[in-house]
């Protein structure tokens, strides 16, 4: 995982340099709608650090593309929104898997179900940066 400032982001595909736009993510051969970008609310996180003390989870361990605040994620299931420019759709939830908490060697499964964020689509390219916007169309 790295965290940059702005990135590159292609319809039907990915982020520049994203393990599944490149094609080395874990579940890269099983192509799903949903697997362009994935977001997590940073409130989520807090949440999840506050129920259980000692788990000390960051955004980044969570493996999501974009961390927000003060955007319900859960709301745009189903739905076109904007990153900065850039037209998504909102697919379903981000669920956390085994093979999260095996990377991570944190029990992370139980803490993260219903908060792990959302799976989207990238409807056409341009790029993202820091800063950025996340609404509804």
């Amino acid at each position: 995982m790295e965290t940059v400032w702005r990135v590159a982001v292609h319809a039907g595909g990915g982020l520049d340099g994203d393990r599944y736009q490149v094609g080395t993510g874990h579940y890269a051969d099983k192509p799903a709608p949903g697997r362009g970008m994935t977001l997590i609310a940073a409130e989520a996180v807090e949440q999840v650090n506050k129920a259980n003390p000692g788990l000390d989870l960051t955004a980044a361990e969570t493996r999501r593309n974009l961390t927000v605040r003060a955007v319900d994620l859960d709301a745009l299931i189903g739905r076109e929104f904007r990153v900065g420019r850039v037209r998504c759709l909102g697919v379903r939830p981000a669920d956390p898997c085994t093979y999260l908490e095996g990377l991570l060697g944190k029990p992370v499964l139980a803490a993260l179900v219903g908060r792990g964020g959302l799976r989207a689509d990238i409807l056409e390219d341009g790029e993202i940066a820091v800063g950025d916007e996340v609404v509804a169309v």
